[in-house]
């Protein structure tokens, strides 16, 4: 039995080639060759919750899992707020094959979907990115961006705990050479921003229409749950609406279901999913008008074919 603890995946599992996993993964989930049912997440005392996410891969060899604890109050201590492991069988005998930390499989292939969707999406030449939390996502959709859009010039950032924000600033610039802003709100963080990202544990919308530009590219990453957003829903109907996968944001995504519950839009807003869009079965951006909107709800395929990797070394 392997076991990958996560400073052995963050070394192996860098941003570029979970890139390409996420491609592939979601590839083989669009065309079917991939399968998952919906995840359980169990609401556990304090606001905490308790998860198993399984799928198995299109390449026949091998299923698994991701069993996952969030505890968002760990924000700001020694413990990440997603901790668990990805578990692998082989689809010969169902044997045990290995497991991989999921908190930094969670962590990087989340930033890489984001980056997936951001190259379909996004303008070809942004110059502004927004970052509206400065955690371990910020961190990850930071380099993602740079993968997809190497030349960014500017990162803005927000976060309600505003030592958070400059750490992260002072972090990136080091890292990345590229100037970091330090925003005072969530409006001034995204005004004239090319790409925005969301990446919170807020119940409530903060994402407004009015301070997004015309031919934004938006990736709400921070809730999944059918009674979260961070999207307001004028945005939302404003936008065109892309789905990492459409039965799960039909049952799943608040940023989709709040506003179908209150008129503004209808079943067929959902303009495609991700995977949709790499197999040629949606079509994406159609002006440089466009605000488009990749509402991310994390799929057991992308963490397994993570684990996989780490595990299996294919």
């Amino acid at each position: 039995m392997i076991v990958v603890e996560a400073k052995q995946a963050r070394e192996k599992l860098d941003m570029a080639t979970c890139i390409k996993l996420m491609r592939e993964g979601l590839s083989a989930l669009e065309d079917g060759s991939a399968m998952q049912p919906l995840r359980s997440v169990n609401k556990l005392p304090h606001g905490n919750l308790f998860g198993f996410m399984p799928a198995y891969l299109g390449d026949g060899n091998y299923f698994g899992a991701k069993v996952i604890t969030a505890f968002h109050a760990n924000a700001g201590t020694e413990y990440p707020s997603h901790m668990g492991y990805v578990m692998i069988f082989e689809s010969v005998h169902g044997s045990f094959v290995g497991m991989a930390d999921c908190g930094v499989i969670t962590e990087i292939r989340t930033g890489a979907v984001s980056g997936v969707a951001t190259d379909l999406l996004a303008v070809r030449n942004p110059k502004k990115l927004a970052l509206i939390g400065a955690g371990a996502q910020a961190r990850s959709h930071l380099a993602a961006m740079l993968v997809v859009r190497p030349g960014l010039q500017q990162v803005s950032v927000y976060d309600i705990r505003p030592e958070a924000a400059q750490k992260f600033a002072e972090e990136s610039e080091e890292k990345y050479h590229i100037p970091v802003q330090v925003a005072s709100d969530v409006e001034s963080a995204v005004r004239d921003a090319d790409i925005i990202c969301t990446l919170t544990p807020s119940k409530d919308p903060y994402l407004k229409l009015e301070w997004v530009k015309k031919g934004a590219h938006i990736n709400a990453v921070g809730t999944f749950t059918p009674v979260t957003r961070e999207v307001t829903s004028e945005l939302v109907a404003a936008s065109r609406l892309y789905a990492d996968q459409i039965e799960a944001m039909e049952k799943e995504a608040g940023e989709y279901l709040i506003p179908l519950s209150e008129g503004l839009i209808t079943r067929e807003h959902i303009k495609g999913s991700i995977g949709g869009l790499l197999t040629g079965r949606a079509e994406g951006r159609t002006s440089d008008e466009d605000i488009t909107l990749f509402d991310a709800l994390g799929l057991a395929v992308e963490d397994v074919i993570c684990g996989r990797y780490l595990v299996c070394g294919e």
